[in-house]
């Protein structure tokens, strides 16, 4: 049985569902699906910390589906704009758990092409194997060639 360690970009996965479908993601549904092919040893979402009240349901519905979710404060600055990132906490969780050992596959929940480079490194150093869903047209194309599959988010993906 495959050992499966799941990574969600929430706030790209957020951001790319309402821009290309005006919808949001089925994270219950993404759960059945990869629990059809394996075993999920680990399933991090990572997101950005606002008190808001629809934040809390969502992460609490998170939780409760199996998530473990890690949030950085969102951060105001004073010229107006938002920082808000966590590309360099998913890579080093993703980095430690294909170094270990511990996990078959990877599954990464972004359109990021940042992670192309690290999708790369856990396959060719570790045997990792590695999935990306991502929207389509959303998700870079560095990213999807570096994935052993990518799976495009569509509508029987949404709620």
């Amino acid at each position: 049985m495959q050992r499966i360690a799941v990574f969600v970009d929430v706030q790209n996965i957020y951001y790319t569902t309402r821009d290309a479908y005006q919808r949001q993601f089925n994270y219950r549904l993404l759960w059945q699906e990869l629990m059809a092919q394996g075993d999920v040893v680990m399933a991090n979402a990572y997101a950005i910390q606002r008190s808001d009240d629809q934040q809390h349901k969502f992460q609490k519905a998170l939780k409760h589906i199996g998530f473990d979710v890690k949030l950085k404060p969102f951060i105001q600055r004073s010229d107006g704009s938002a920082k808000g990132d966590w590309d360099v906490g998913i890579t080093i969780d993703v980095m430690t758990v294909a170094a270990n050992k511990e996990i078959d596959t990877v599954v990464l929940l972004s359109g990021d092409g940042d992670f192309d480079l690290l999708l790369s490194h856990i396959n060719a150093e570790y045997g990792v194997k590695t999935q990306v869903y991502g929207v389509p047209n959303l998700t870079a194309k560095s990213l999807i060639n570096a994935a052993d599959e990518y799976h495009e988010i569509k509508q029987s993906l949404l709620l």
